[in-house]
C-alpha cells in the first residue's frame, strides 16, 4: 500500500485533525452519531465503513468481534465501557 497508507493512518488514529478520530472522541463522550456529524460537519468514513463490515460478516457468516461490538456500540447503545472490558475479557481462541 505504500507509504501514503501508513501515514494516513497515522493521521486517522493519532490527529485532531482526523475526523473519525474526533467522531470517535465525541461519541466515547456519550454524543449521538448525529450530533457528531454536526459537530464534525464533514463526512465520517469510519461510522459507514462499520455499517458495511457489520453487515458483511454476517452475511458471510464471519466471525469479527471487534466489528460487531464498534457496532452495537454506534447502532444499538451499548455502553463504550462495557464495549472494552467485553473485548478484553473474551475466551481466548485460534484464529486463522
Amino acid at each position: 500500500m505504500g507509504l501514503q497508507a501508513f501515514g494516513d493512518l497515522i493521521v486517522t488514529c493519532m490527529s485532531n485533525h482526523s475526523r473519525n478520530r474526533r467522531a470517535g472522541i465525541l461519541i466515547g463522550q456519550g454524543k449521538t452519531i448525529e450530533e457528531a456529524r454536526e459537530e464534525i460537519g464533514m463526512t465520517i468514513e469510519s461510522i459507514d465503513n462499520i455499517k458495511t463490515a457489520y453487515k458483511l460478516s454476517k452475511k458471510y457468516n464471519v466471525e469479527m468481534p471487534i466489528v460487531n461490538t464498534v457496532y452495537k456500540v454506534l447502532f444499538e447503545g451499548l455502553e463504550p465501557k462495557v464495549a472494552i472490558s467485553d473485548l478484553m475479557t473474551r475466551n481466548p481462541k485460534f484464529e486463522d
